[in-house]
């Protein structure tokens, strides 16, 4: 066994062969993989191994017709088969929501080029006759859904990645991994130790182990997940060809052939944790003892579905364990803590997925970063406070009793909750605050005027719209405040804090204490990593506030720039605390707390200063998210209280009161301000969003040369502001929402990454991206809220204050 290796992969599952293929499929020959057993021990072997193209999430959309249509590619090159089965899946709604996403999904495949488009009930039982569709409202075949065999692909990516160099380890157990001061990493195993540049963690079941012996902890949990396989069936006996998979997920279980008989399995709301303590490490090809009465109610759904079933015996039941995430998806990336420690689990549809997370996880080892923003992935998204394991075994429990529950816009489930609270909690939850999550932390969305009210969800206007409007119009005609408390604050302060800022920022630091700038980050690519506002509150000092829930995650590029001797960097983020108070009527009524002139010519638009507010000191910002007049106030989290108990008393002479993060987003988006994760994200460059003014390539800064390079080319796409017909939006009692296709002509265009209605200026708007040259503003384009076309106009200008009047009034 070799004592060096450019990566060593922990994990010989489908997913660590994956990833090993696709290192040396990208050019890396000298990589091993150590499985501490067989090649598919955990849950590898017995996986259902369905597939599927289509998801939620377009760019995760991508990777799994990426897996799809590799597994053949694979075959051909390996000479390994993959056991691939493509008779197609159809695609079940029973209900009005299920509808709405399915239309949905076939208006993303059109715009993507993928394979999926709604079928009469007819030509679905020509497809598969066993299906009962009585009580379905809407059919969608993806022609090119089906199976794969768990071994055969396992196999077929370590025969490619050995027939490129890689060597693989059977029978090798990591029994620890070190860091070296220089970087690199020394793995122990009973068989010699390898020194690598890169460590792998895609130990699946044996995650969270393979990352204590790093010291790291990882928020996963296995449960028990059991399917079984029928008899052979008559029905399917007389058949020359392979039925379609069935996805009704409404019954809340899945079915396709397997064999001459049917495989079933099922999501029970009873399920079961496994391993709460530990994945033991002498279980390998094992299972656990049948239990089907714990998934009996959802195999009667499956039997009223396709009545033959119901006649067949039980050949076979398999009961596995499965690894789950807080959210149930893939826990994946470098471990901001740690360098060059990649992390890879809790992964569950990990053969829809395999090829798409190998090619991910190789482009960001040896490319420095994935070509997709992967955040729904990314390990950064959880920070260390989801390790607490109660919060976990609720969050797992939640996802696996609800695996094929619609994921509706804007909601907010309420396992595991609350997890952090910051002061005013109880506050805010007596004046009726519904709270949605925030990096953990609970968040107020809406405030429905009296306590216990919750969301209800659904692809429609639901509960919260017309409060919200309420708050909109509060804020607009008087003034609000809106809890900020979740913005990611810094504080950079030493002889070389401006020279550090200026490196890792585009734009160029305030020279002048007192003065505020906004800038861009820059990702490996060329993308945009983060935006940022940064402030300098002394001759040494600065501030930065930015977006709470990509703290961690843009971590890993601030520490991709030294810091200078005697200049320190440090997180304030739970330290402080946050309001804006925003609207005409905001000047006057903070005025009222304190001695400091908040007139214009002595506390412009883009200003900073330290101010006493109803005596709690507070680093005042004159910016506002809403884009209106107003002031971002940051106070010590001690005296959080004490200053939002000020705000509302004081509040009241005013008509202002409390304002939510759904209320903003609408304010926001009427004046076409983007949002990191949403509008800014490493996969669009800064010419295309808007930010070029904001790079000054005059200087050097992180990422210079790739924001350089794509910005000397003509934008692929732009960022437009779309207004969508209000005959439209009143039939359907739906706006874009984000994610929906928009087409010009027929011909797909581009998507919205951000939808709501504009309350205050009394329009349905959508933010989002249209191909450079096919559209432009004034245009006439089709935004597909549910699926279905809505007529919408590319604005010349956002309809809130187009000029910047009231923000700089």
């Amino acid at each position: 066994m070799k004592t060096h290796a450019q990566a060593v992969v922990i994990g010989g599952g489908v997913i660590g062969c994956s990833i090993l293929y696709h290192l040396t499929k990208l050019g890396w020959s000298d990589v091993m993989l150590l499985e501490r057993d067989e090649l598919t021990s955990g849950s590898t072997w017995h996986a259902a191994a369905n597939i599927h193209g289509l998801h939620d999430s377009a760019n995760i959309s991508r990777l799994q017709n990426y897996t799809m249509n590799l597994y053949k590619e694979l075959e051909a090159e390996t000479g390994q088969s993959c056991g691939v089965f493509q008779p197609g899946s159809l695609y079940l709604a029973q209900t009005e929501a299920r509808e709405h996403q399915l239309r949905l999904q076939a208006a993303k495949a059109k715009l993507y080029g993928l394979q999926f488009h709604e079928i009469t009930r007819e030509e679905a039982e020509e497809k598969h006759p066993l299906v009962n569709y009585d009580g379905i409202r809407c059919i969608m075949w993806e022609s090119n859904g089906g199976n794969v065999d768990p071994s055969g692909v396992t196999n077929a990516y370590a025969v490619g990645a050995r027939q490129r160099g890689a060597e693989i380890h059977r029978f090798t157990p990591v029994t620890g991994t070190e860091q070296q001061p220089d970087g690199t990493w020394i793995v122990r195993t009973p068989k010699g130790d390898i020194t690598t540049e890169w460590v792998i963690n895609a130990a699946g079941l044996w995650g969270r182990e393979v990352a204590a012996l790093a010291g790291i902890e990882v928020p996963l949990q296995p449960t028990e997940h059991q399917y079984f396989v029928t008899e052979a069936m008559p029905e399917i006996e007389a058949m020359d060809r392979r039925l379609p998979s069935v996805a009704d997920r409404d019954g809340e279980y899945y079915l396709r052939q397997e064999g001459k008989g049917l495989l079933i399995g099922a999501y029970e709301k009873d399920m079961k944790f496994w391993a709460e303590n530990g994945t033991p490490l002498d279980f390998a090809h094992d299972l656990f003892a049948d239990d089907l009465d714990r998934i009996m109610e959802n195999v009667m759904r499956a039997m009223d579905r396709v009545p033959a079933a119901a006649e067949a015996g039980v050949k076979r039941v398999i009961n596995g364990p499965m690894i789950w995430s807080p959210d149930s998806n893939v826990i994946l990336g470098p471990v901001p803590e740690l360098k060059n420690y990649f992390m890879c689990g809790g992964i569950i549809p990990g053969f829809s997925q395999s090829a798409g997370m190998g090619l991910m996880v190789a482009q960001w080892i040896i490319e420095g970063e994935m070509q997709y923003d992967m955040f729904p992935w990314d390990v950064a998204r959880f920070g260390l406070w989801a390790n607490n394991k109660e919060f976990v075994k609720a969050k797992v429990a939640d996802q696996y009793g609800h695996r094929f529950a619609i994921h509706y816009p804007n909601e907010e489930r309420e396992a595991g909750r609350p997890l952090r609270t910051r002061p005013i909690y109880q506050m805010q939850k007596d004046m009726g605050a519904v709270f949605g999550l925030n990096y953990g932390w609970e968040h107020p969305q809406w405030f429905a005027g009296e306590p216990g009210a919750k969301d209800t969800n659904g692809f429609t206007r639901q509960n919260w719209w017309g409060p919200v409007g309420e708050e909109c119009k509060m804020l607009r005609e008087r003034a609000g405040i809106i809890d900020i408390s979740n913005f990611a604050k810094y504080r950079v302060k030493g002889p070389g804090a401006e020279d550090w800022l200026n490196a890792v920022f585009a734009n160029n630091m305030p020279k002048t204490v007192g003065r505020s700038c906004l800038t861009p980050l820059i990702s490996v690519r060329g993308g945009i990593a983060g935006d940022a506002t940064v402030t300098r509150t002394a001759e040494d000092e600065f501030w930065i506030v930015s977006s709470g829930m990509a703290e961690r995650y843009q971590k890993r590029f601030y520490d991709m720039v030294p810091l200078p001797e005697g200049t320190t960097f440090e997180s304030h983020t739970e330290a402080m605390c946050g309001f804006n108070v925003a609207g005409p009527k905001s000047r006057e009524m903070l005025q009222r707390m304190t001695n400091a002139s908040l007139a214009t010519e002595d506390f412009p638009f883009m200003r900073s200063q330290m101010i006493d507010l109803a005596g709690v000191r507070c680093l005042a910002l004159r910016v506002s998210f809403t884009g209106d007049l107003g002031w971002e106030l940051h106070c010590a989290t001690e005296d959080q209280e004490k200053l939002y108990a000020a705000l509302l008393e004081v509040g009241k002479e005013f008509g202002a009161g409390p304002v939510g993060a759904r209320a903003l987003m609408s304010m926001r988006v009427e004046k076409g301000y983007g949002s990191w994760s949403r509008e800014y994200s490493p996969e669009y460059f800064p010419h295309e969003v808007g930010f070029g003014p904001l790079c000054k390539m005059q200087k050097d800064f992180l990422h210079k040369e790739a924001a350089a390079e794509q910005m000397a080319k003509d934008p692929r796409e732009i960022l437009v502001l779309m207004h969508i017909d209000e005959a439209a939006v009143t039939a359907s009692n739906a706006d874009a929402t984000g994610g929906e296709p928009i087409f010009r002509d027929g011909k797909g265009v581009g998507r919205v990454t951000s939808g709501t209605y504009g309350y205050t200026v009394g329009m349905s708007l959508a933010l989002g991206y249209v191909k450079y040259g096919l559209a432009a503003p004034g245009d006439e384009v089709e935004v597909m809220v549910l699926g279905q076309p809505h007529k919408a106009r590319i604005l010349h200008e956002p309809p809130f204050d187009p000029k910047g009047e009231k923000l700089r009034a």
